[in-house]
């Protein structure tokens, strides 16, 4: 998706503004999307010059949830939503409304803030003690595991050999002399 800065979308919106001509040319003439230069057009409307800045937020459970409320209330699109709250893509409003269908206000939360961090567990490999420590037990089990990957690996390899031995017996073709 293409960036544009704010002079030229300020240009076009306030083209689209004034009415002189319609979306879909001014669209055309600029080489964008007509969709594009109506949400522009509208933002510029609905918040002047600053509609069109550039804007990095992340919007917290309450500001969602007031979102989805007023679009429930007023019956607005999420174009319009988007356009009245200043938000810069009408396609996440499509994403909290399935978050919020599908897991009431919780999944509104970003999962920065719902997933608590897992706390470190200590391990009880074997393979972290030293080998004076292991029980014999503990050495047998180690010992099997380290046979079957050795064994696994000898048969990898083998099926790799073969493999590229097909591969050249395949590009390789008798001369016709």
């Amino acid at each position: 998706m293409a960036k544009y800065d704010e002079q030229f979308k300020f240009k076009v919106a306030r083209e689209g503004a004034q009415g002189t001509a319609g979306l879909r040319e001014i669209a055309s003439r600029y080489g964008l999307d007509h969709s594009m230069v109506r949400r522009w057009v509208d933002s510029y409307r609905e918040h002047g010059r600053a509609g069109l800045a550039k804007k990095y937020s992340r919007y917290d459970a309450p500001f969602k949830q007031r979102v989805l409320q007023r679009m429930r209330d007023e019956g607005l699109s999420r174009r319009r939503a988007a356009t009245l709250f200043g938000i810069r893509s009408p396609g996440i409003i499509g994403v909290w409304q399935r978050q919020y269908d599908q897991g009431d206000l919780g999944a509104l939360t970003p999962a920065c803030e719902r997933k608590p961090r897992m706390p470190l567990k200590k391990s009880t490999d074997p393979a972290l003690k030293p080998d004076e420590e292991l029980t014999r037990g503990e050495l047998l089990k180690e010992l099997a595991y380290l046979r079957a990957e050795t064994a696994y690996l000898k048969k990898l390899d083998a099926l790799i050999q073969e493999e590229q031995a097909a591969t050249r017996a395949k590009k390789r073709k008798p001369s016709k002399d």
